[in-house]
């Protein structure tokens, strides 16, 4: 499909073919493509995602490689069943981060940075998200040219309501989508944002029955593709250069104060009642 350097660059190097890394990554995401159009479905199982510490760690490469391949023209990023993501029932962080030796603090802060920087530099193609449901981790949702939502999804930055500061990007794009005083109210509040108030806000582009969700992000990701390439490339980059601004000028701001509150204390352990509510333990 279009030019192919190996026919006239000698000793050029390709990047991993979509069946290395589809294959490479598997556990954390089934991936399709047909015609240019890259889908990307969480899972754990085959069934809805359960976040991990592995799959944190794996997203900045998962990214990466589908960044690298030019024969993938749009991505569409979704969830598996009637959830978007949820956390370790078990408790995701058991250890507050002031106990782990400091290369595990330094492997954690570089995973979470790694993984919206590389979603926001390393995709030069449009982005489709596809909020199937309720969950965490929406960052690169809300982050995706197009975002398009389940009716229950909602949306929401638990972290100061565990004990810790929002600095993973969560807050960073609630606060540019949605607006300083609104962001600062629902992260101090830890109040969710259900789908209608997305849409009201511009936090979402849709929303749409859980059905037709994928069917509609698809046909999207066709009528992009009917473009001439260089149209879809410069649209992508016209669309999404505030988000570049961003992460450049304030997420390391907001990861570093993340983390440095972490170390500094027992930030991320929520107190004994907050840990015996199911709900909470699902974002933690």
């Amino acid at each position: 499909m279009g030019f192919d350097p190996s026919e006239h660059w000698e000793g050029y190097l390709a990047p991993p073919r979509f069946e290395e890394y589809s294959a490479r990554y598997a556990d954390f995401f089934r991936m399709r493509r047909e015609d240019g159009i890259i889908e990307a479905r969480l899972h754990t199982d085959g069934g809805p995602y359960v976040h991990t510490h592995a799959a944190h760690n794996a997203w900045a490469r998962v990214w990466q490689e589908i960044g690298n391949d030019p024969e993938n023209q749009v991505l569409i990023i979704t969830g598996t069943g009637d959830r978007w993501m949820t956390g370790d029932p078990k408790g995701h962080n058991p250890r507050p981060a002031c106990e782990l030796d400091p290369d595990h603090i330094h492997q954690r802060m570089m995973d979470g940075w790694k993984l919206i920087e590389s979603f926001t530099h390393s995709i030069d193609i449009p982005t489709i998200a596809v909020v199937n449901g309720p969950g965490v981790h929406t960052e690169f949702a809300m982050m995706s040219d197009v975002t398009l939502a389940a009716p229950d999804a909602d949306f929401m930055d638990p972290h100061f309501w565990l004990g810790s500061p929002p600095g993973d990007g969560q807050f960073m794009a609630l606060q540019a989508l949605m607006g300083p005083k609104r962001a600062a109210y629902y992260v101090y509040a830890a109040k969710s944002i259900p789908a209608d108030k997305a849409l009201e806000w511009g936090i979402v582009s849709d929303v749409l029955p859980r059905e037709q969700l994928l069917d509609r992000a698809w046909e999207l990701a066709r009528f992009i593709m009917k473009r001439p390439r260089y149209t879809r490339w410069a649209t992508h980059n016209i669309v999404s250069r505030h988000w570049k601004k961003a992460v450049t000028e304030d997420f390391g701001f907001h990861m570093a104060h993340q983390m440095l509150a972490n170390v500094a204390g027992k930030a991320r352990v929520p107190d004994p009642e907050l840990l015996a509510d199911s709900e909470a333990r699902k974002l933690f």
